[in-house]
């Protein structure tokens, strides 16, 4: 078994009202809700449109087992906004924490997954997206936080 895909950290949906959305959440009793908490600049950042990426919007809600991030895409282009426009709202990407960014890139390289997105601080966080949508149904994610 794979070992980049073992823990599942968050379900990322992309939404086109942020805000109706968590409201409906809220009726359903998921809260509380807080804004994604960017950690600081990437020192390495290859993602198809840096403006789209800078200006999505986030929200997210801690469950027992697993968070939940809803993401506005914004109007910008980028695979969200493409997503949301061609398939409406719906889950984009899962998301795996991992010990080490680095090498989880390397693993899914070496499995042979197209890295469609890719983010590295610093500290070594950062996150990993791998084009998987026609395997797996989704784009998997590896990301150290």
């Amino acid at each position: 078994m794979t070992e980049i895909f073992q823990h599942l950290h968050h379900v990322c949906i992309v939404v086109k009202n942020l805000e109706k959305t968590v409201a409906y959440y809220e009726s359903l009793g998921f809260g509380p809700w807080f804004d994604y908490p960017k950690k600081g600049e990437y020192v390495e950042l290859d993602v198809p449109n840096a403006e789209a990426s800078k200006a999505m919007r986030y929200k997210c809600v801690d469950l027992a087992n697993v968070q939940i991030q809803l993401c506005d895409p914004g109007v910008l282009d980028s695979p969200q906004k493409r997503f949301l426009d061609d398939h409406g709202e719906g889950v984009y990407h899962l998301g795996f924490e991992v010990n080490d960014r680095d090498a989880a890139e390397a693993g899914g390289r070496a499995l042979g997954l197209e890295v469609i997105a890719r983010g590295k601080r610093t500290d070594g966080s950062g996150f990993c997206y791998f084009d998987t949508r026609a395997g797996a149904g989704t784009v998997l994610e590896v990301r150290k936080s």
